[in-house]
């Protein structure tokens, strides 16, 4: 029998990327997604042409809908990989109900479906370095173009505290814990992954989210930017592949993982601030992009920088992928298109 995979949000970026990777290893791979987002079609669309989907049109907010999807799909259940959410900060500020119904109780949902379902899958969940809210208390400093910590040089670790810090912030935040109690109370192996800025093929990249490849699609389109607060804002940034391979390194090693939080992103050897990215694109086009400046968006970290030195200890994982080799790649695969 099959080994198979089921994945929330299996037609956005890092679903579909995820979804084809499991179709290659021989895997049977469930989607769930309700297209809502813009570009999933297409990612649909592609996703079907590497190999045989069991792709289904629904919506974690219904968890009579989530029961059954789950439920039929049970047998040989290895995997569950939850994606699916509602992932722009500024969109949680102006209709937070939504937001919350789409993160947190769609994630309770799903959580629920597993334990009813009588299997322990390996559940897997995408939260954010959002849960960490606006880091006030961490001191930054400006230099040339980009802020940097004044004494954290590996970055932020699990174990600094939680203080969600927008609508976004809340609902990815009560999920991301919600994963790790049903660890504890219900012996599910899951897993959270707080991740920073990961970026690659697939992602459509818009205003909101997904700003390297947004910055890209527009420079490549000739329109302009926004640019929110100075572009000074440092990130951590995370080549796809390399993230699907610490999915990997997860489940192999799940007895260890299981129950378990990591912070992932490139760390302190991938970072990279708006105002870098800008400079690389203009570069590499031969020619700059327009910006137009605005206000700082709510919780907007100045820096955020990913100790990864937990993952590394505990699973062997590290990132390969440099900035600026991972640039080039989304920089050709996005020209392609």
């Amino acid at each position: 029998m099959k080994k198979r995979i089921l994945i929330t949000g299996g037609a956005g970026f890092i679903g579909v990327n995820a979804a084809a990777a499991y179709l290659q290893k021989g895997w049977n791979v469930g989607v769930l997604d309700n297209l809502s987002r813009k570009g999933t079609d297409k990612n649909l669309r592609w996703l079907k042409r590497q190999g045989p989907v069991d792709f289904v049109k629904g919506d974690l907010r219904d968890p009579k809908a989530t029961d059954r999807w789950l439920g039929r799909r049970r047998s040989g259940l290895e995997i569950v990989m939850h994606f699916a959410a509602q992932v722009a900060v500024t969109t949680s500020v102006t209709d937070p109900r939504s937001d919350f119904e789409m993160n947190a109780f769609a994630s309770f949902n799903l959580l629920e479906a597993v334990r009813k379902s009588g299997k322990k899958p390996f559940t897997l969940y995408a939260s954010t370095n959002k849960v960490y809210g606006g880091m006030e208390s961490v001191k930054v400093r400006r230099k040339g173009d980009r802020y940097i910590y004044v004494n954290r040089p590996r970055g932020i670790t699990e174990a600094d505290p939680l203080d969600f810090h927008s609508p976004y912030g809340c609902s990815k935040g009560a999920a991301d814990q919600y994963f790790r109690d049903y660890h504890r109370i219900y012996g599910i192996p899951t897993v959270v992954f707080r991740q920073s800025c990961i970026y690659g093929p697939h992602q459509q990249g818009n205003e909101d989210q997904g700003w390297v490849a947004h910055f890209m699609k527009a420079a490549q389109a000739n329109r302009g930017i926004t640019l929110f607060g100075d572009g000074r804002q440092v990130r951590d940034v995370l080549y796809v592949g390399d993230l699907l391979k610490a999915y990997e390194t997860a489940y192999r090693k799940r007895g260890i993982s299981a129950g378990r939080i990591y912070n992932m992103g490139g760390g302190p050897a991938n970072t990279v601030s708006l105002l870098e990215l800008l400079a690389w694109i203009s570069q590499r086009r031969g020619k700059k992009i327009s910006v137009k400046k605005k206000g700082w968006r709510p919780g907007d970290q100045r820096v955020f920088i990913s100790s990864v030195d937990k993952i590394r200890r505990e699973l062997g994982w590290k990132p390969e992928t440099r900035a600026g080799t991972g640039f080039e790649k989304l920089w050709t695969f996005l020209e392609s298109r």
